[in-house]
This record gives C-alpha cells, structure tokens and sequence, in this order.
C-alpha cells in the first residue's frame, strides 16, 4: 500500500467478486450452449467444491468465514471455464479443492496466495490428468483445437473461433463472450488496459515475428495467423481474468507493463517453440512467481531524504 493521502471508496472485495462473477457469466452461458450439460455440471461441480473446500477449512481452523466475499465462487468458476466439458466432473472438483486448500488457504487466505488459485489448480490437473485435460470433443467428434492445428501447419477457420463453435475449454471458445464481460469489469472500473493490453499487444509483436520461424509458410506479421492465435486457446480469458487479478499481480504501474510483456513472452515461446500448443495457465503462473522482483524492481522512489531530489 502506497503512503497516505489515501482514498476512500465503498467498494469492497465482495462487491469485486460479485462483479467479477457477472462478467463471467456471458463465457459460461456460452460454455453451457456450446457443450450442454455436461458443462453446466463441471461447473456446479467447481464452484461447489470450491466453496465448500473454503467454509469446511475455515470451520475446521476456527477461522472468519470467508465465503461471503466470492472469492471462492471465482475461483471455481474460473476453474471450470478452464476445463475441458468432457472431463469428470470429480476431476474438476478436486481441482478446486487443491486450488482453495493448498494455492490459496494453506498460505494465508485471500490476499496472501503467491500465485493464482484457478491456474494452479489447472496446472495441477494438466500434470495429473494429462490425457483427460487434453482430449475434446465437439459435436461428438474427438478432435484437435484449432491451436493444435495451427502449430502442425494446418488452415483453421478464424471467425468459427471468434464466435467459438469448436473444441475447447467450457470458458475459452467464445472471444465474443469474454470481451463482453472484460467491457463489464473497464465499465465498472475493476481492471484497466494496462496488464491485458500490454499483454495482447506483446504476444502480437512476438508472434508476428517468431511466427515465420516456427512455420515457414507463415509470412510476417500474418494478420490471419495472429488472429488465430489471438482467439484460440485460453488467451483472452487468461487476460482480462485470470493476468488481472488483484493478489497476483503487480501493484505498480510501470510493474503492470513490465508484467504484461513478461506474459506475452513467455505466451508466445510455449506457443511457438514449447511442446504444448497452448502456454497462458504456465505463462500467467510463472509471471506470478516473478511478481515479488518486479514490484522491487519498479517500486516508486520516495522524494525527500533517501530518496531522490
């Protein structure tokens, strides 16, 4: 927290979160639509356990509860948006427990996780559930997402991902949907373009470069191949969602656009060099961890004795 004068605002944490909720309310009825129930199910399923998993430890600790203030709901919400429709809905829901037991409670609650409860759930069921967390099926058929497709050269379909008819993640699909709820949390002044523009913007430059050397029919600054990447996979979620979130990243300005370009680097070398066709959940996470050194690195100097003149 920066030195007083400071000002006061009646928002609170459980106002953010509800808001935070509603935004995310135009990707899961999507998601819903797009897969049917077994969607609607993991995402009960998430955000249920989610909940649960926060009033059961903080009875359990003899702590405040703490479930009033949503957080847990984003956090299983988020969650299930990030899974894939066919995957068990246990399986989501032990990600949600590990998300709320071990990323968030066991390191001191909410404001005190070092990295994002959702993701790290995520991360932890990709490495768990490998083959389960990457298969999809979309009208029945069993098949590659776009981003698969793309980094093995072939064509994809660019407005199919913009409406988000295609396999893929319950929350992801639809860029639609989630610019609708990123125009809701700017609206409602939640997050800003800082982080989520600089972000989008890096991977743009990034790819647009490096992408010729990873598919050399793929020419520079390709405004079809950079579409693609931009709608396909968790990138725009991961943006305006998951990179802005409020304990996990940067407090400072100048950190926020140097967080941003970290993430659309790190993006853009999974993507692209890495072995997976997707990277945000890894990019995001790693950038979480870095967090700590670009706060100290880009603190703001008081004037006065000490600092400078």
């Amino acid at each position: 927290m920066s030195s007083s004068p400071h000002i006061r605002d009646n928002m609170t944490t459980s106002k953010i979160m509800l808001m935070v909720v509603i935004a995310l309310l135009p990707a899961s009825a999507f998601g819903i639509y797009n897969f049917g129930v077994p969607a609607l199910i993991m995402l009960i399923s998430t955000t249920a356990s989610a909940v649960l998993t926060e009033y059961i430890y903080e009875k359990l600790m003899h702590k405040k509860i703490t479930i009033g203030d949503y957080s847990a709901v984003v956090t299983g919400l988020l969650l299930g948006l990030n899974m894939p429709p066919t995957a068990p809905w246990w399986m989501g829901a032990l990600g949600s427990v590990f998300g709320i037991l071990i990323v968030k409670q066991l390191f001191g609650g909410l404001g005190q996780n070092f990295m994002n409860p959702a993701l790290g759930a995520r991360c932890f069921l990709l490495i768990s559930f490998t083959s389960q967390m990457t298969t999809f099926v979309y009208d029945g058929v069993t098949g590659a997402t776009p981003l698969a497709l793309l980094k093995s050269g072939k064509a994809v379909n660019s407005m199919d991902m913009l409406i988000g008819t295609i396999p893929g993640t319950i929350g992801e699909t639809s860029v639609i949907a989630i610019i609708i709820g990123a125009i809701f949390l700017i609206l409602m002044g939640i997050i800003d373009l800082r982080i989520p523009g600089t972000y989008i913007v890096t991977f743009v430059i990034f790819i647009g470069i490096f992408g010729h050397f990873q598919n050399p029919a793929v020419g520079f600054f390709d405004a079809q191949y950079i579409t693609a990447h931009l709608c396909g996979g968790g990138l725009m979620l991961g943006a305006w969602f998951m990179a802005t979130d409020y304990v996990t990243c940067p407090i400072t300005p100048k950190g926020q656009y140097v967080y941003g370009i970290l993430l659309g680097i790190l993006t853009g070398l999974f993507r692209l060099f890495g072995g997976s066709a997707e990277g945000v959940s890894y990019a995001i996470i790693i950038s979480n961890l870095i967090v700590p050194l670009i706060e100290r690195v880009t603190l703001p100097k008081p004037f006065g004795k000490g600092g400078e003149k």
